[in-house]
C-alpha cells in the first residue's frame, strides 16, 4: 500500500488515481493467520501439560508478537495513505468550489439581473432593507451590509447608493468605542449628505457628540432615550439640529421636563413630529406652554396630558396639527370650553383611566371638520358614548373614513349602523386584541 501511495503524482489525473485505488482494493484481501494451537481452548484446565511444554507456549507468544507488530505496521501504512487521500479529497473539493464560483459568475454575466442598469439595481436594493420601524444596526446578516458581500458589482452599487445608508441605530459605550466609532462613521459617510434618521440606544459613549458632529446638519429624524444623568442631555447631545423634522423621546419622566423642554423649545421651524414614547411624562397647561414655539409648526404629536383641558390647550398651540395621539392621566370636574380644529385628520385617545364621562366631555367639546380617522381604546370597561359621537359627526360634518373602537370599549351593531347611515363610506372597526399606543 505504501508503495502504491508513493507513486501518487499531482500530475496524474484524479480519475487515474481513483481507478488504480479501486483495482488495488478489488484485489486486496486481509487474510487472517491460523491462530489455533493445542493451548487455545479456554479455560485450559490441564496445567500439567502447559508446565511440561512451557517453551512451546513462549515460542507461540513470540510469534504472536511478530504478527501483531506486522499488523500495526500495516495499520500505520493504511492511515498514512488515508490521510493522503483525505488531503487530496480536500484539494478536489476546493477545486469544485472554485469551478462552481466561476460558473456562477459567468452565468451572472448573461443573466437579466446582471444587465440591469445601476439605477434600477439601486432601487431593488433599497427594497431589500428590513421592513421595520426600528432603525438599522450594522450587521453582515442584513441589508445593506449583506449586499456588499455578494459580488464585486453588487458591492460597488451598494456603496454607491447613499439612500441605503441613511438609517442608523447607534448604541455603544466607552469600552468598545474605537471599533464602533470607526464602523458608524464609515456608515454615515456613505450617506453622502442625504437626510439622516438616527436612533440612539440606551448606552452612549461620552464621545458620541464628536462622532455625530460632522453630520448634524443632515439629521432630519431622531429617536433618543433619556437615560442620562440629570443635566447631561444638552451637553452630551445636539444643541443645534437645523434640519430636524421628527423627534421621538423614550423613557422621559416628569423630572426631565425642565431640562429637555429647554432643548425642545430651541428646535427649528422644520420640526413636524414630536412624540413621547411609552407614556412618558404628563404635561399640564404650564408645561405645554414651556415648549413653545415648537408647537406652531408640528403636524404630528404623541403625548400624555394631565387632564382634558390640557388636551384642548395643546390643540390650540398646534394650529397645523393633522395627527394627534394623547393619553389622559386624570379626569376633571370642570366643564370644557368648545374648540374647533380645522386641520386635524387623525385622533387617537387611548388610556387605562379613560372613562365614559371623560370621553363624552372630549367629544362634546370638539368640532373637527377635517377628521378622517378616530381611534379610542381603554383597558377597562367603558360604555360607549353613542349620542355624543353622533353629535360630533353631525356638528363637524367631517369626512370620517375609519372609526376604531378597541380594548374594552364596546360598540353595538345598532350603533355601528347609525354611524354608517350618517356617513355611508365609514368603516367601523372593533379592535379588541391590539396593543395600546
Amino acid at each position: 500500500m505504501q508503495t502504491t501511495c508513493s507513486k501518487f503524482n499531482v500530475s496524474e489525473s484524479v480519475s487515474d488515481i481513483i481507478g488504480a485505488l479501486q483495482n488495488i482494493l478489488a484485489r486486496s484481501q486481509v487474510i487472517l493467520p491460523d491462530l489455533e494451537t493445542p493451548y487455545s481452548r479456554f479455560p485450559n484446565t490441564d496445567r500439567s501439560t502447559i508446565g511440561l511444554e512451557g517453551q512451546s507456549v513462549i515460542n507461540i507468544i513470540a510469534e504472536r508478537q511478530q504478527q501483531l507488530d506486522a499488523a500495526l505496521q500495516e495499520i500505520s501504512g493504511l492511515e498514512a495513505v488515508m490521510n493522503n487521500v483525505k488531503n487530496f479529497h480536500q484539494q478536489v473539493v476546493e477545486k469544485k468550489e472554485k469551478i462552481t464560483q466561476s460558473m456562477n459568475l459567468h452565468k451572472g454575466l448573461v443573466s437579466a439581473l446582471w444587465r440591469l442598469p445601476t439605477e434600477i439595481l439601486s432601487q431593488i436594493f433599497i427594497h431589500c432593507l428590513p421592513e421595520t420601524k426600528l432603525l438599522l444596526s450594522p450587521s453582515t446578516l442584513k441589508a445593506p451590509m449583506l449586499l456588499t458581500g455578494i459580488c464585486r458589482r453588487w458591492r460597488e452599487v451598494t456603496l454607491g447608493t447613499p439612500d441605503l445608508w441613511c438609517r442608523l441605530y447607534v448604541e455603544v459605550d466607552d469600552r468598545d468605542w474605537e471599533q464602533a466609532a470607526f464602523c458608524y462613521d464609515l456608515w454615515l459617510k456613505r450617506s453622502r449628505g442625504r437626510p439622516l434618521s438616527l436612533a440612539l440606544g440606551r448606552y452612549h459613549s461620552t464621545k458620541l457628540r464628536s462622532l455625530l458632529q460632522p453630520y448634524i446638519t443632515h439629521i432630519t429624524s431622531l429617536r433618543v432615550s433619556t437615560c442620562f444623568s440629570q443635566g447631561e442631555w444638552p451637553q452630551l447631545f445636539l444643541t443645534d439640529l437645523p434640519a430636524l423634522q421628527e423627534l421621538a423621546i423614550l423613557g422621559m419622566t416628569n423630572v426631565d421636563i425642565p431640562t429637555i423642554a429647554q432643548f425642545i423649545s430651541r428646535l427649528p421651524s422644520t420640526m413636524r413630529s414630536l412624540k413621547f414614547i411609552d407614556m412618558g411624562p404628563f404635561f399640564d397647561i404650564e408645561r405645554l406652554s414651556s415648549l413653545s414655539p415648537v408647537w406652531a409648526h408640528l403636524t404630528d404629536v404623541q403625548i400624555t396630558v394631565l387632564n382634558p383641558n390640557a388636551a384642548l390647550h395643546l390643540l390650540r398651540l398646534c394650529p397645523n396639527l393633522s395627527s394627534l395621539t394623547f393619553h389622559v392621566v386624570l379626569d376633571q370636574e370642570e366643564s370644557l370650553n368648545s374648540f374647533t380644529h380645522t386641520k386635524l385628520q387623525s385622533l387617537g385617545i387611548p388610556h387605562g383611566t379613560l372613562s365614559k364621562r371623560l370621553l363624552s366631555d372630549l367629544l362634546n367639546a370638539l368640532t373637527l371638520p377635517n377628521l378622517r380617522t378616530l381611534e379610542v381604546k381603554a383597558r377597562r370597561d367603558v360604555s360607549w358614548p353613542h349620542e355624543d359621537m353622533k353629535a360630533l359627526l353631525v356638528r363637524s360634518k367631517c369626512p370620517l373614513e375609519t372609526l376604531t373602537v378597541g380594548g374594552r370599549v364596546m360598540i353595538t351593531d345598532a350603533q355601528r349602523a347609525e354611524y354608517v347611515s350618517l356617513i355611508p363610506s365609514l368603516q367601523v372597526v372593533a379592535d379588541h386584541d391590539s396593543a395600546y399606543f
